[in-house]
């Protein structure tokens, strides 16, 4: 099973042009990186519009489409090849335990989530962004287009993978994130313009990627965008503290994300400010073992499955448990059994009873080692073998 925050892959960041943008095609580029490199990955690559014609607004004004050259492919066989070609170099410098995000519509999405499944990524969600101020269609013939989708990969199936889930309820009223974003374009003040032009036709909000960084991401992570275009990946990144690469090959959008970048200020790094992780998911393991060693629980002791629940079990030498049915394993393995193969917490879900009657899940008990074993440590009285038993 996926944990939300697995261990970081060593690398030498000494090998990684960390917190610069490289100029060149994102190929090439990805190709020269150390393989296993970055934390996570943030695409927006072309879309494939496959625009026919000027678009007009109902008072005879011109809508300004995406109709760069970057965005112009010969037909589906071209933009299909070029997909392969960067998602592969992109598979090749993610880190096992990293993950990648790919933005698109409806030209595109379809066509690189099938290739991103056959190269062997794991699609975790879907996120469809709902634009709140979206374009209307003038013409009336189809509904208006008003969300883009993202898709969320592991590098494989069965990856583990950085998710700051309690971050997330945060960020959303402490609520569990859905997968429907309501987030406006990028219009008014936070909307590149040049001479009265905006400088880059897809330029993404930064309430979108501040949300990604933050759910998929920790302080000190390299980030990658592939397609940086206006810089509001690494804008973002800076605001957070995680390291930052940016590749573009276009001059005109290397300048406008440089001058961007060298505006954003920020105040001295505290890890606790930036490190959004649940502290009780990034706590050192325990095991039950650990809990009958030190006399926190005792051998036979019962325990009472869902506090009312009438199952009962007790507790093994070997740290595994015994319910009356016969069936032994382990507090998850055998609350899997009661609830008919669905996944179970046994720390959450079985109870133990305290020398006043009262009844207590097994966190608790696991909650107070750490704090002893964290004041131990603190007080200098410690032995390696106390810290190992986690």
């Amino acid at each position: 099973m996926n944990q939300s925050q697995p261990e970081k892959q060593p690398v030498n960041n000494a090998d990684l042009p960390l917190n610069q943008i490289i100029a060149g095609d994102c190929v090439e580029v990805l190709n020269h990186l150390p393989e296993k490199s970055v934390d996570l990955i943030f695409a927006d690559p072309p879309y494939n519009l496959q625009l026919q014609k000027e678009l007009w607004r109902p008072n005879m004004t011109q809508v300004a489409a995406v109709n760069d050259a970057w965005d112009q492919f010969a037909d589906f066989k071209e933009y299909d090849d070029f997909s392969l070609a960067w998602l592969s170099a992109c598979r090749r410098v993610l880190k096992d335990n990293g993950s990648i995000w790919v933005i698109g519509s409806y030209h595109n999405i379809f066509r690189i989530g099938k290739i991103m499944q056959d190269l062997g990524y794991w699609i975790l969600n879907d996120i469809i962004w709902v634009k709140t101020n979206p374009m209307p269609n003038f013409r009336g013939v189809r509904f208006t287009n008003a969300h883009e989708t993202l898709i969320w990969a592991s590098k494989a199936k069965g990856a583990r993978y950085t998710f700051n889930h309690h971050a997330m309820k945060s960020l959303n009223g402490d609520k569990q994130m859905r997968s429907d974003w309501d987030i406006p374009l990028c219009r008014g003040a936070e909307r590149i313009q040049i001479d009265g032009t905006r400088a880059h036709s897809t330029q993404k909000p930064q309430a979108l990627l501040y949300r990604i960084l933050v759910a998929t991401s920790q302080p000190g992570d390299v980030v990658l965008d592939p397609f940086m275009g206006s810089g509001t990946t690494a804008v973002v990144a800076k605001l957070l503290h995680r390291n930052w690469i940016g590749i573009e090959k276009e001059s005109r959008y290397i300048e406008i994300a440089q001058k961007r970048l060298d505006q954003v200020t920020l105040p001295a790094f505290q890890m606790d400010l930036f490190d959004v992780r649940d502290r009780k998911r990034s706590a050192p393991r325990v095991e039950l073992t650990s809990l009958l060693e030190q006399g926190y629980l005792k051998p036979g002791e019962k325990l009472i499955f869902q506090r009312n629940s009438a199952q009962i079990a007790h507790i093994q030498a070997n740290g595994k448990i015994i319910l009356e049915d016969g069936f032994e394993g382990s507090i998850h393995e055998a609350g899997r059994h009661l609830m008919s193969g669905n996944p179970c917490n046994g720390w959450q879900t079985w109870y133990y009873q305290d020398e006043k009657g009262s009844f207590h899940p097994l966190d608790d008990a696991r909650e107070s080692y750490r704090r002893n074993i964290a004041k131990t440590y603190d007080q200098g009285v410690h032995s390696d073998s106390e810290l190992e038993s986690d």
